[in-house]
């Protein structure tokens, strides 16, 4: 799974039309608001950890960090960051 911000992004917007849909009710929208609430707790967690990363660029760019002695983990390298989105 290659997920992107940006995927997320279109998901809440996904979920947000689905709760905005006139034609559910009763249970049925009870059972949006509890995939809703489920969304947006796992979309906090994403956005928190997009924001560690974030942090960790910013410090590895103020302070340098020698790529030849060690080695950036995965996550933060330029490919794991999508700059086109």
């Amino acid at each position: 799974m290659r997920n992107k911000l940006v995927d997320l992004n279109n998901h809440l917007f996904a979920q947000l039309e689905r709760l905005a849909d006139e034609d559910i009710t009763g249970k049925e929208l009870e059972e949006e608001i509890t995939r809703s609430k489920a969304i947006t707790d796992v979309a906090r967690e994403i956005i928190r950890n997009a924001a560690v990363v974030l942090e960790a660029v910013k410090h590895t760019d103020e302070y340098g960090y020698s790529t030849r002695s060690k080695k950036l983990p995965v996550m933060l390298t330029e490919g794991a960051i999508d700059h086109e989105s």
